[in-house]
Order: structure tokens, then C-alpha cells, then sequence
């Protein structure tokens, strides 16, 4: 059997815009993993570039939004959109031998894009939650999807999800 992890990708504080539309199903996510024992990664993103307005480390706009529902300490911080550069996920990862991934988050067209092309190309089971990500520009969701799928990731909903 596979061994599987949810992953919730950058709903911090500072990703303000549109992810109150999604923050709903996620919890409803990490409801459904915590039933079913899987683990809960919360993936955090750091920006370290000189100038930046967000994501500043040890400000409030890089805490985690206070409505997500936090169940583990599985906690990662990542400096770069790819959530597999952070060594302690990739280290979890090997640890607990996860091949499988439900991705949950924001930016669709940034973050998320990284995160799922990277786990394709390292031959990882990745299924995208349709109704648990997000984007600055909601219209390029349809096309991430689509993009996603291309590279091999299946997408499903929540209510896909649960039954």
C-alpha cells in the first residue's frame, strides 16, 4: 500500500486575496486525512529577496492564516515556489516513504505549479484537490489544471475526495 500525505501550500497570512474561498475545503482536507491517519504537511514560503513585501520571515504576513486548521507539526518552510527544496520535507518524505500527494494551496500558477511538477518528475503520485488551491488570478486555474494533468497529476475535488 502506498503511503500517502496532504499537503497544504502556502495559506499564510500574506496570501490574503481569494484564498477564503478554498480555506473551507482544505479544512474539510485535513479533516479527512486526520480520519484516515494520513499525515498533514503544512507547507510554509519564506522570501529572503532584498525588497520584498511579503512572506518576510518572522513577520505576521508569513504566519500561517489564522482560520487554517492546524493537526500537526509537520510544518516545512521553503525559500523557493518547490516545496520539495525545503531538505526537511524531502526528509519526512523519505523517512515515512510517502509516494503519495493530495496538494491543497496557493498560488496555483506559482507554488503549486513548482511543488506538483517537481513530485511528477520524482516519480510521486500527485493529486491535485481542484476545490482546495487558489491563485492571485483565479482565471488561470482552469489552465493550471489543465497543465497539471498534463504532467501527469490526477485531479479530483473534495467530494471526490471524501466519498
Amino acid at each position: 500500500m502506498q503511503k500517502k500525505a496532504l499537503v497544504v501550500i502556502d495559506i499564510q497570512k500574506d496570501i490574503t486575496k481569494n484564498y477564503k474561498d478554498i480555506i473551507d475545503n482544505i479544512n474539510q482536507a485535513v479533516d479527512w486525512a486526520v480520519h484516515n491517519e494520513i499525515p498533514v504537511v503544512y507547507i510554509r514560503h519564506e522570501n529572503l529577496s532584498v525588497g520584498t513585501r511579503t512572506f518576510k520571515p518572522n513577520t505576521a504576513g508569513a504566519e500561517f492564516a489564522s482560520d487554517l486548521k492546524i493537526v500537526s507539526n509537520h510544518i516545512f518552510t521553503k525559500y523557493r515556489g518547490n516545496a520539495l527544496t525545503s531538505e526537511a520535507f524531502t526528509e519526512f518524505i523519505r523517512q515515512n516513504e510517502i509516494s503519495e500527494f493530495y496538494i491543497t494551496g496557493a498560488d496555483a500558477a506559482a507554488c503549486v505549479k513548482s511543488t506538483c511538477y517537481n513530485m511528477r518528475r520524482a516519480n510521486y503520485g500527485v493529486y491535485v484537490l481542484s476545490d482546495c488551491i487558489t491563485s492571485y488570478d483565479k482565471n488561470k486555474i482552469e489552465k493550471m489544471l489543465n497543465y497539471y494533468e498534463s504532467k501527469g497529476c490526477k485531479i479530483i475535488s473534495l467530494c471526490d475526495l471524501l466519498s
